[in-house]
């Protein structure tokens, strides 16, 4: 799924990656990422960054609402998500939790 404000790339393959492999794509594409954690059900309310993000599912599941889009998406184990700088964004944590991997990317226009 990919609009001009964000793009979904889901995990191809029917086993999860393991954090060793998604930190290693995610260093590989000149991003220093980092670990971050919630628990079952958090809720992230409406917000944005001054930066792009990269967030790739390690475990759980996580779902980011773009409200001014009307889009939604889930985001499960080896999944990713990339969202432009100023996108208006809220989240919440499925059932088991999360762990994410983030990092910040500049993107160029073509």
């Amino acid at each position: 799924m990919t609009t001009n404000a964000f793009r979904v790339t889901p995990w191809e393959s029917a086993s999860p990656p393991t954090e060793e492999l998604l930190l290693a794509i995610m260093t590989g594409q000149g991003m220093t990422p980092y670990s971050w954690s919630n628990a079952p059900y958090d809720i992230y309310s409406a917000h944005k960054h001054g930066y792009n993000k990269v967030i790739y599912v390690v475990s759980g599941s996580i779902t980011f609402r773009l409200p001014l889009l009307n889009k939604q998406v889930t985001l499960n184990p080896g999944d990713r998500l990339d969202l432009l700088a100023d996108t208006v964004h809220d989240a919440n944590v499925g059932p088991d939790g999360v762990t994410c991997l983030e990092g910040h990317r500049e993107y160029k226009s073509p």
